[in-house]
């Protein structure tokens, strides 16, 4: 199946190119060259995609001897750079800040490329108390936890949502009441906000596997289960602990697997929404992409695992500043550690 699908790009994207290149680079379209470029990497493939959000996370896997780079190819504002980690085809890409710029970059790397599976990695906050800096946390299931339906002050749980009745929205994953984190309002028998209640809701998808059109929903994304079963064997690895000579953590971080994390376009440094969201779903690492790198890669049945080190504590430490200040850097770091060993154990059935 796998082949078949590698030769139906292939002759895609050899129609496209020829297509393209009687067109004289019509408008809307990729030039002929870009579209030459990618049909001749796609001859090399299959690649493991390595999504990774910022440059600071991506240099410490550019600076690792493990990673030994090919061509580039430029093309809708994203770089892909292929090279082999230990020694297996990869295509390394940058998203940059947040949600859609994560989604975007991951459907280009699909829609256009002979990818196999996707590896996504970077820092996080942690929203789990049993976890610390520097870990690396792999959860086996990811949600977009900034998708609301923000219920208008008056009503409450028994009241049903905007147009819920016609299945756009849904009670059954939760809420988030406002009233229940004020503060100053001892002297009060009941108090209550007007912002009032948000309830979390699943997404739209559109697998390919499904009929165009016809949407599903889906909240919980689970990663890869043969990519699952690999990490889970790295757990307990122990990682480094200093960022320079004189600043060190007293603990040695590790390698935690972890039952989920969250993604949302918002970044995370407030203790009660840090001890709520922990409360409410049970999750470790919160950051602002991997959900949105899942859920393109389970509408585009490919399989996918995230990786992230934890580089503060998403409001929950001293008042004073964020320790993402001092320890991203570990973090980065120990995130393309935990990556190289990854790919490393990985078995050719895989690629």
């Amino acid at each position: 199946m796998a082949k078949r699908k590698a030769v139906v790009r292939w002759l895609v994207l050899c129609v496209t190119v020829i297509m393209v290149s009687n067109a004289r680079d019509a408008n809307g379209a990729l030039p002929a060259a870009t579209l030459k470029a990618i049909a001749k990497a796609n001859a090399d493939g299959p690649y493991l995609g390595i999504v990774i959000p910022n440059l600071f996370e991506m240099n410490p896997l550019l600076n690792s001897s493990s990673y030994k780079a090919a061509e580039i190819i430029d093309f809708a504002g994203r770089r892909f750079r292929f090279g082999t980690v230990e020694e297996k085809k990869v295509i390394l890409v940058m998203t940059g800040l947040s949600v859609i710029n994560a989604a975007i970059t991951t459907q280009l790397l699909l829609s256009f490329f002979d990818v196999k599976g996707v590896i996504h990695y970077g820092i996080a906050g942690n929203a789990n108390p049993a976890l610390h800096i520097g870990d690396v946390a792999i959860p086996q299931y990811w949600a977009h936890t900034g998708l609301w339906n923000w219920q208008r002050y008056g009503q409450g749980p028994e009241d049903d949502l905007a147009l819920e009745s016609d299945g756009d929205y849904t009670r059954k994953i939760g809420y988030l009441r406002f009233a229940n984190h004020t503060v100053n309002a001892t002297a009060c028998p009941s108090h209550d906000n007007l912002l009032n209640n948000v309830w979390y809701q699943p997404e739209e998808v559109f697998p390919v596997t499904g009929t165009p059109e016809e949407r599903q929903h889906a909240f919980w994304i689970p990663v890869g289960s043969a990519y699952f079963a690999v990490a889970k064997k790295l757990e307990g690895l122990k990682l480094d602990s200093c960022i320079n000579a004189t600043t060190c953590l007293n603990y040695t971080p590790s390698v935690s697997i972890v039952r989920r994390g969250v993604s949302a376009g918002i970044y995370l440094d407030n203790a009660a929404y840090r001890s709520f969201i922990y409360r409410k779903f049970h999750v470790s690492p919160v950051d602002m992409e991997t959900a949105s790198v899942a859920l393109v890669c389970h509408q585009q049945n490919t399989s996918f695992i995230a990786i992230r080190a934890l580089s503060d504590l998403a409001g929950g430490g001293s008042a004073e500043s964020n320790e993402a200040d001092t320890f991203s850097s570990l973090a980065a770091d120990n995130a393309v550690a935990v990556v190289v060993k990854f790919i490393k154990n990985l078995s050719s059935s895989m690629l």
